[in-house]
């Protein structure tokens, strides 16, 4: 990255209110326009290819055998910004409703201590449609975003980047993605299933077409089988994970890999890592200024976010030096910039009281 790219990461990470162009400059005391900040802002959109020449170097320090690919998307919400291309109305399945802001898709390098984004998407939804059930005009993207994962994948792949798994979570258990993986680039993965989805238990079952639902199949919690899904050629194993949530309520999971070979624990042990891209997108959202820039194009908005990946990968950084996770760096700079301003009160009030 340039200097002025370095910097404005730098200050997205110091940052604890609304981030601009003007503040940066002020920070500096002049000695970079804000003109000049603008202008990065403003210029060549960031992509793919910016994020993996920054973060290569320490990927290349911390790649192993045994790391793994996270693919996962979140939404940024930005309820009072502009409609254009990026912040757009997009549905959230956690809260089940749309939400405006903007939706972006990660894939995340898992390897040791560290978790970090080696690619990334903003979903852009640039053709307008008419929705049949409305007769409204609505947006969408040209391009899903179970394409846009495989073409993460590939891209980690070309990248020569190591690793054991792809995870991922329901939403992305397409049967495409799975063949792409297994057949296409040799890959295993593992994933958790619909409850509805069909399957059959032997080669004979799948070929005579004798489907049932998955939550119909007679499996005991902790043990595993083989099954064949619909649209798969090859099998996957199956294991049954019945667990209490946090409100108490009995919930069951159906995970599947493509390794066959794998001991039940080991896949339970193995899917766990998907949970480090939910610290990704908290720390994202909450410790790098994701959501406190005025930008307002395609442009500005797609290289804020950008930089703030940036933030998050020096914070990956900083946590192996430091020994401190995100949220306690982020806690120190604050305090010490709240000691340095109760100190300049005080200094303002003794001149006060001189006066």
């Amino acid at each position: 990255m340039n200097e002025i790219a370095e910097l404005y990461s730098d200050y997205l990470i110091a940052s604890f209110g609304l981030t601009t162009a003007t503040g940066l400059s002020q920070l500096l005391d002049g000695e970079i326009s804000h003109d000049k900040i603008t202008r990065f802002l403003a210029g060549q959109k960031k992509t793919n290819q910016d994020l993996w020449l920054f973060v290569k170097p320490i990927v290349r320090q911390v790649q192993s055998a045994d790391g793994v690919l996270i693919i996962d998307d979140s939404i940024e919400e930005k309820p009072y910004t502009d409609e254009n291309d990026i912040i757009a109305w997009h549905y959230d399945h956690s809260k089940q409703m749309n939400v405006k802001g903007i939706n972006f898709l990660s894939c995340l390098y898992q390897s040791g201590a560290l978790a970090l984004p080696v690619g990334f998407e903003l979903i852009a939804k640039t053709e307008a449609y008419i929705d049949k059930k409305t007769n409204k005009e609505k947006r969408r993207s040209p391009v899903s975003k179970n394409e846009l994962a495989r073409q993460l994948i590939n891209q980690a792949i070309k990248n020569q980047i190591p690793f054991r798994f792809c995870l991922f979570d329901v939403w992305f258990a397409s049967a495409e993605n799975m063949k792409f993986i297994k057949q296409e680039k040799q890959k295993d993965f593992i994933c958790p299933l619909k409850v509805n989805r069909k399957v059959a238990t032997s080669a004979a079952d799948k070929r005579a077409g004798k489907w049932q639902v998955l939550d119909t199949l007679l499996i005991e919690s902790g043990t595993s089988c083989l099954i064949y899904l619909e649209g798969l050629e090859f099998p996957v194993q199956l294991i049954k994970r019945v667990f209490t949530n946090e409100d108490g309520k009995t919930a069951v999971q159906y995970l599947i890999t493509s390794d066959t070979e794998m001991s039940v624990a080991a896949i339970k042990t193995s899917y766990q890592r998907r949970w480090r891209v939910e610290e990704y997108h908290k720390s994202l959202k909450q410790n790098v200024s994701l959501a406190k820039s005025p930008t307002h194009t395609a442009t500005t908005q797609t290289n804020h976010f950008f930089a703030a990946l940036c933030g998050y990968i020096k914070l990956e950084r900083l946590k192996i030096k430091t020994k401190m996770n995100h949220f306690a760096l982020k806690q120190k700079l604050y305090l010490k910039a709240l000691t340095t301003a109760f100190q300049t009160l005080e200094n303002l009030n003794q001149i006060h009281l001189s006066a």
